[in-house]
């Protein structure tokens, strides 16, 4: 798998595996993904940023990824 989902292989992921499930948006089905949502979470709405952090985190941890960014941890600790 690379680091880019197809709309087929998105369409196939549980609502689980994403930063937003109502929106199905950030998926984070693997290692490679969690980086990719914590490097794209500036973009997350203001008013979502407190849940997709706390998912991010949450999937870092099922993977052993060590989340870096400042301001993702800022909304976790909120």
């Amino acid at each position: 798998m690379t680091d880019r989902l197809s709309y087929e292989e998105k369409k196939e992921l549980p609502d689980s595996v994403f930063g937003l499930p109502q929106r199905r948006e950030y998926p984070m089905p693997d290692a490679a993904h969690v980086r990719a949502a914590e490097a794209y979470f500036r973009y997350c709405p203001e008013e979502l940023k407190p849940q997709l952090a706390k998912a991010i985190l949450s999937r870092a941890r099922e993977y052993g990824v060590d989340v870096e960014s400042p301001t993702v941890l800022s909304y976790v600790s909120r």
